[in-house]
């Protein structure tokens, strides 16, 4: 076998505060995979490690949409365009990870299954803040976080915040198209209803894509993205009836048929009505 030879140039005279375990606190991150079950079961750590990575991939997705709804807000598409284009791979990301889920067995997880109590994925304040900043605002999710008053505060504002289908709009209306106030002034944390008006300005962009490319790329990235989060609510429902057929969920919902409701949630139906408005 060869061996490489390391270079003279390699740092060796490290310190705590200037390495890699050091820059990523990786003290901090590895010691927070701590099984419950007594003795540990083996599958724990990989339930345990699945979902924070999830919540690590969430922190990330949210990072990048605020990075594009900021600059929207400046009127500086383009580079938002960058920030949409890796919110869809870190998605892919968190979609591939259900196939590592998918190795429990229904026997395996039945050996830990009890020890974290009621605690949920339905509980995760940053896939409901996710939620919210795409757009699928929902007041009654806030008292389940009501025990965790900064969670409860973060999910608050961004539920009243306009999401990044809402600056969007915005873009449109201060670029002169004709964006009814209804979709521009309101309370950002009601749910709007398709409007028709909003249709036409999406297919004139749809009708001459070569003349208002940039909104038609923005367009796009927001289909992808509605779909991406479809396609990862669907891998979830499966991988849940999977692994514990119809029981009920640990949070205390019905579990599977309850997933299933959420397939029927659409972020930008808008965007989705134009397609049927758009002439071959």
């Amino acid at each position: 076998m060869t061996t490489r030879k390391l270079e003279k140039t390699i740092h060796k005279d490290l310190t705590r505060d200037d390495d890699y375990t050091g820059y990523l606190q990786l003290d901090r991150l590895l010691s927070a995979q701590t099984p419950l079950s007594d003795p540990p079961h083996h599958d724990e750590m990989l339930f345990i490690v699945q979902h924070q990575v999830a919540e690590l991939w969430i922190k990330l997705l949210i990072h990048e949409v605020r990075g594009a709804i900021r600059l929207i807000r400046e009127d500086d598409v383009r580079p938002a365009i960058k920030n949409l284009a890796r919110v869809r791979h870190i998605q892919s990301q968190l979609y591939t990870q259900w196939n590592v889920l998918d190795t429990l067995t229904p026997s395996e997880y039945a050996e830990f299954r009890h020890v974290f109590g009621r605690a949920s994925g339905f509980q995760s304040a940053q896939y409901r803040i996710l939620e919210f900043v795409l757009g699928n605002k929902n007041r009654s999710m806030l008292p389940f976080h009501e025990h965790q008053p900064d969670w409860h505060s973060r999910l608050l504002a961004a539920l009243e915040a306009p999401s990044l289908y809402d600056e969007f709009l915005m873009h449109l209306a201060r670029s002169g198209m004709s964006i009814p106030g209804s979709a521009t002034q309101r309370d950002f944390s009601e749910q709007r209803d398709p409007d028709p008006e909003v249709v036409a300005v999406l297919k004139r962009i749809y009708d001459s894509p070569r003349e208002h490319w940039d909104l038609y790329e923005v367009c796009e990235a927001l289909m992808d993205i509605g779909n991406n989060f479809q396609f990862w609510r669907f891998h979830h429902l499966k991988t849940v009836e999977r692994i514990i057929g119809h029981k009920r969920g640990t949070g205390g919902s019905s579990g599977v048929s309850f997933l299933k409701k959420a397939i029927d949630i659409e972020f930008f139906p808008e965007l989705i009505q134009v397609r049927t408005e758009i002439e071959y």
